[in-house]
């Protein structure tokens, strides 16, 4: 199986989960035009799944050092199984709220606020879990990153209301998504050894625990998707014969956002066995702000907002940008 092992390599891999994170949320605004987010999801899920048997079948199943794909699934204990399962159902029920919020509130809200909140309480559980790196770099980073978060909620509410006291729905998704949000990862982690060269007995590679974890993902789905079509947080409520009324491209749409989160999160994994989890899940959510510079810079969504909304955004990168440093720094 592939893996690295130089710490520069890792960090480059979790830049890279940055970018795929931090931009998939596209292919749902593209659809969006057109496309309920409800029936947006079944193919993202869909391109999700695809990308993990890739992943396992290519990467996962060449070289010579750690366990083949195939195998690894093979000799998995039923409590890593489950765990990393269970964390693809926390991860869903997280994810689906996150694509309710974009769609209400756009993505330069949905990501600093939700997935912003993510890094902080993922962070801090997934260094308890397996404490790797400095902690007063690490949680340095993180308090850096809870002021950006605070300055973008408030400057989403300057954009909608001038200042005046109203109900705040995107941001209430968004705090939900956060937490549930913050804690996938540990599953998933909780599941692999991270000496990927001569893993324990029992114990899953990156590959194998990612492709579990997406069935977990696609197994919740036709639960919690159904509830949204049902009871959508705006519009009417959507029917699943919508879903077969689409066309070939609007389907690829959302097919492409699930090949795009799933390569982010499969090198993620892989990062993590030199990095520790705590920095390559913390390094990956930094996804926040290439989330965030996509829906102000290209979605123009705060067009009109008043200037200190712009000028608490800009603090916001400042901040993000210096708390993800201090995290890369942390593990050298």
């Amino acid at each position: 199986m592939f893996f690295v092992e130089n710490y520069a390599v890792a960090v480059f891999f979790c830049v890279v989960t940055m970018l795929c994170w931090g931009s998939w949320g596209n292919t749902q605004k593209l659809a969006g035009k057109t496309w309920r987010y409800e029936l947006f999801y079944w193919d993202y899920v869909l391109g999700v799944l695809l990308f993990a048997v890739i992943s396992g079948l290519t990467l996962g199943s060449i070289g010579e050092q750690g366990r083949s794909f195939i195998p690894d699934l093979r000799q998995a204990s039923p409590g890593n199984l489950g765990s990393a399962f269970f964390g693809g159902i926390v991860f869903n029920a997280a994810n689906i709220l996150l694509s309710a919020v974009i769609s209400i509130a756009g993505m330069s809200v949905a990501f600093p606020v939700g997935i912003g909140l993510a890094l902080v309480l993922g962070v801090i559980v997934n260094y308890i879990g397996a404490p790797k790196g400095d902690p007063v770099l690490i949680f340095s980073g993180v308090a850096l990153i809870t002021v950006a978060i605070l300055m973008n909620a408030y400057a989403y509410r300057l954009k909608e209301t001038g200042g005046k006291q109203v109900p705040m729905k995107g941001i209430v998704l968004s705090v939900v998504c956060g937490i549930l949000m913050a804690f996938f990862y540990r599953f998933i982690a909780a599941s692999m050894d991270m000496n990927f060269v001569a893993p324990a007995v029992g114990k899953m590679t990156p590959y194998s625990a990612f492709f579990v974890f997406a069935c977990g993902i696609f197994s919740s789905t036709f639960i919690f998707n159904t509830i949204a079509m049902r009871n959508p947080v705006a519009g009417e409520p959507v029917a699943f014969k919508a879903y077969f009324k689409g066309g070939l491209p609007i389907h690829f749409v959302g097919i492409l956002g699930g090949l795009i989160w799933g390569l982010g999160n499969a090198i993620n994994l892989v990062a993590a066995g030199k990095a520790g989890p705590a920095i390559s899940y913390g390094l990956g959510q930094g996804a926040t702000l290439v989330a965030a510079l996509w829906g102000i810079l290209v979605w123009k969504e705060f067009k009109g907002a008043p200037s200190l909304a712009h000028k608490l955004n800009l603090a916001m990168f400042v901040l993000f940008v210096a708390g993800l440093a201090l995290i890369i720094r942390a593990g050298l």
